[in-house]
């Protein structure tokens, strides 16, 4: 189709003749509405619906330049999303949406619209809690990370699946805001409170042993190809309702720890138990839930971890029960250490959560930031030694009682 054989970016308008024209999705003679729905820095997000029938769609398109600053982007990210969504959506059949045209030359990909879900981050800043999100989201993690190993893959394909899932230039935004300039602001890019400045640099820059267990796990993301992770599994790239979860926005999909999906979702229910417990104390369900669901993500993870390697591994040396043992300790170790890192890059660097910059008031603003970082470096020191549930909620309840 000549009027989309060249990139250019979509707008408001013309996704409406390209849900109809490309896609194929709306007949040519439909009203269509559509809207820019993204708030994104990377990308363009487009809802376009017909309300007479209730049929929408969402049209992600990838820019060429990051929208805050003008810097290059190479748009065959989008193309590695749209790859892992079909991955995804045959490993955890339902959580994820599904895909029904990625477009090589527009880097457009046309899919599902989950309107019906929420943005988990927002909807937990509201209080509001999701009784099935533990259930949903190990049920996840535990389908699209095991099962993309090579204790289950033949050793070809996933060797070709890492090369097409290389992805060095987001992969150097994490190398980058989570692994170094937290320790080691090199950029002069960090931004953090003047009353935390002193905070910091005794508890983070200055903290050698701290440097050498974050250098430990930055190699460990660097260089450790064990499965096909999400690479930002934070809250608000996770959609809820009550009846379920969805998991988008796999753009940063690589090969790489297990721990770093799994710590991702972990540090990120910190930020809204602390969240609660500075500015709404008295919400009490809130709290009890959302520690209990803490707990729940890392025994899950563990439970559906030793199911799927008993269904799928059949290879005898991977079979072994002390081989497993081990190699699903050293996950959860992982994850406990990567959980740290996400809590304490997200306090101190340039890429915040709403649920600290939410808060205005200093006196509970100040506290909350330092408790988090304190959280965050207890989990990397001590993530070997950490085992269960109860483990994790403990980090939490010494601060948060």
């Amino acid at each position: 189709m000549e009027k989309y054989s060249k990139y250019f970016l979509l707008d408001a308008d013309t996704v409406k003749e390209y849900a109809k024209e490309k896609v194929g999705y709306f007949k040519e003679e439909e009203k269509l509405y559509a809207a820019e729905i993204g708030d994104g820095n990377i990308n363009y997000v487009f809802k376009v619906w017909n309300p007479q029938t209730g049929r929408s769609l969402i049209v992600k398109q990838a820019d060429t330049v990051l929208r805050s600053s003008g810097r290059p982007l190479d748009r065959y990210r989008n193309k590695i999303e749209a790859e892992m969504l079909g991955i995804e959506s045959e490993l955890a059949e339902g959580l994820v949406p599904r895909i029904y045209l990625y477009d090589e030359i527009m880097y457009a990909m046309s899919m599902e619209d989950i309107s019906a879900y929420k943005n988990l981050r927002t909807e937990m800043a509201a209080g509001k809690i999701f009784p099935k999100l533990a259930e949903d989201i190990t049920a996840f993690m535990a389908g699209t990370l095991l099962l993309t190993t090579d204790l289950i893959l033949d050793r070809a394909k996933k060797k070709e699946r890492v090369k097409l899932f290389m992805n060095p230039e987001l992969c150097d935004i994490t190398e980058d805001l989570v692994f170094t300039e937290p320790y080691y602001d090199y950029k002069g890019r960090n931004v953090i409170l003047d009353e935390n400045r002193d905070f910091v640099k005794e508890k983070l820059y200055g903290d050698k042993e701290l440097h050498a267990n974050v250098g430990q796990l930055r190699d460990g993301f660097m260089n450790h190809a064990q499965a096909l992770l999400h690479g930002d599994l934070h809250s608000g790239s996770i959609f809820v309702n009550q009846e379920g979860t969805k998991v988008i926005d796999p753009e940063f999909a690589f090969y790489g720890p297990m721990g770093y999906d799994i710590g991702n979702v972990i540090g990120n229910l910190f930020f809204a138990w602390a969240n609660k417990f500075y500015t709404d104390s008295g919400n009490r369900e809130f709290l009890v839930w959302i520690e209990n669901t803490i707990g729940e993500v890392v025994d899950k993870v563990r439970e559906k971890f030793n199911e799927k390697w008993d269904e799928t591994v059949t290879f005898p040396l991977y079979t072994n029960e002390e081989f497993k043992k081990d190699y699903i300790e050293q996950v959860m170790s992982d994850s406990f250490g990567y959980a740290g890192t996400e809590i304490i890059r997200r306090i101190v660097g340039d890429s915040k959560v709403k649920e600290v910059t939410d808060v205005e008031d200093l006196t509970f603003r100040v506290p909350m930031e330092r408790t988090l970082i304190e959280i965050g470096i207890k989990l990397i020191k001590e993530r070997a030694t950490l085992r269960t549930g109860i483990d994790i909620r403990a980090v939490g309840t010494k601060y948060f009682c």
